[in-house]
């Protein structure tokens, strides 16, 4: 089923990675060696979803945490530009900190808001 996206992002520029990592996923990419742009597509009830939501909506509210990321990925991407892994890598311990802090967030704030939907 996740496959057959794989025709339409294709017609708009993007390359279909398959799993990429991590199973059950659809990664695609955009901007080649640069990938400017990244899609990933899940199966409905992935447990991969809220983790991956919870982390862009985390980094989108906290954006001093979002900065110090994206400094960080720049200072990855300069010490190993033709070396993927290394920079997954480099980046993994820091992603995994910021991943335990954002899920807690996005927890409690989906319990604030079913809370104030309730009232």
């Amino acid at each position: 089923m996740l496959d057959l996206w794989d025709g339409q992002l294709r017609d708009i520029g993007y390359e279909s990675m398959g799993e990429n990592g991590i199973s059950g996923r659809r990664y695609f990419q955009k901007g080649r060696d640069n990938r400017t742009y990244h899609v990933h597509v899940f199966q409905v009830g992935s447990p991969h979803i809220e983790r991956h939501l919870a982390f862009r909506d985390y980094l989108r509210t906290h954006p001093i945490e979002a900065r110090e990321y994206g400094d960080f990925k720049q200072k990855l991407a300069q010490e190993f530009p033709y070396d993927i892994g290394s920079y997954i890598q480099g980046k993994e311990s820091l992603v995994k900190d910021i991943e335990q802090r954002a899920l807690e967030w996005y927890r409690d704030n989906s319990k604030l808001r079913r809370t104030t939907q309730e009232e």
